[in-house]
């Protein structure tokens, strides 16, 4: 709507706004740089706008608006041994941030940023976002897995000393809005970022943190988390969304052909395909661990049970 009301005039009306007019609003926008998912978010609220008055009778004619062909989404994911590298180069006062947008793959700005130390609870082990505060407007919680609580744990025993309302805060407790420089300087120096000039010093990066939100998708899809389950705990309200976000990498298409080969080797397939039988087992990368995620939750769950 920032946009929109200022080209259109706040005081047009709707059969004023014409398919041409559209048209020339898309070119307006184009020539001011904005990318054509932008341009399309824009438009659907322009068309939602039109349908809504149409259903209360309070519109006639609703004009034709094309949408844009839109990039394909970003493939940037952070393996593991990229994110401990950089990690390792952040400031101490960002480290407990970026740990905690890669394992839940909340917004780092407006999710991560944002949490208060009231919406943690160490003891019942939950991380949240009251509803309203998020994109959707429905809240969510997050369960403190081991590494998450690993992360926190310290973090607030740290920072206890300090009267700021803030989960993630400076030194002297205020908010902190910012950490561009600080995280493009821990991109180049973990390898992940290239420096394009010195002076003016210009950087760019290989990862954006909107990578951190993916890479954790990816780990969700990767150690077998129901898809209800990994949207509700990332925050994706539609399955449509997510799937953009679950984009398959190289490893996980090969595993997928192992477990496609085996069901064909336990249906007889060896007879239509010349005896062939078994395909190259994709090589664990390093960096992966034996054991699932699920495997080593329900190892920590029958342990705590036990105890």
């Amino acid at each position: 709507m920032d946009h929109l009301r200022p080209f259109l005039g706040p005081y047009t009306r709707a059969r004023a706004i014409t398919t041409d007019r559209v048209l020339a609003y898309v070119r307006h926008r184009q020539e001011q740089g904005a990318a054509n998912a932008t341009v399309n978010r824009e438009l659907s609220a322009l068309k939602r706008m039109f349908r809504l008055g149409e259903r209360v009778g309070k519109v006639a004619h609703r004009p034709y608006i094309a949408m844009l062909k839109e990039a394909a989404p970003r493939q940037g994911f952070l393996a593991p041994d990229e994110f401990e590298s950089l990690l390792s180069h952040l400031p101490d006062s960002l480290k407990a941030v970026f740990a905690t947008a890669y394992i839940t793959g909340w917004r780092l700005r407006s999710e991560v940023l944002t949490r208060k130390r009231s919406h943690l609870d160490l003891g019942a082990g939950w991380l949240r976002i009251d509803a309203g505060e998020d994109k959707n407007g429905a809240g969510r919680m997050f369960p403190l897995a081991p590494a998450l609580h690993a992360v926190l744990e310290p973090h607030v025993e740290a920072t206890k000393g300090t009267a700021s309302p803030w989960l993630f805060h400076h030194r002297g407790g205020k908010p902190i809005k910012s950490f561009r420089r600080a995280r493009q300087t821990a991109c180049l120096k973990a390898g992940l970022a290239t420096l394009v000039s010195e002076r003016p010093r210009v950087i760019k990066t290989l990862r954006i943190p909107h990578d951190f939100r993916r890479t954790a998708v990816r780990n969700l899809e990767r150690s077998g988390v129901p898809r209800s389950l990994a949207m509700a705990m990332v925050g994706h309200k539609t399955e449509n969304v997510y799937r953009r976000y679950a984009i398959a990498d190289e490893f996980t298409l090969r595993e997928g052909a192992v477990k496609l080969q085996a069901l064909h080797d336990l249906q007889g397939a060896s007879a239509w395909t010349g005896g062939a039988s078994g395909v190259v087992v994709p090589r664990q990368p390093a960096v992966v661990a034996s054991h699932s995620i699920r495997e080593q939750a329900e190892s920590a769950l029958s342990a705590e049970r036990s105890g």
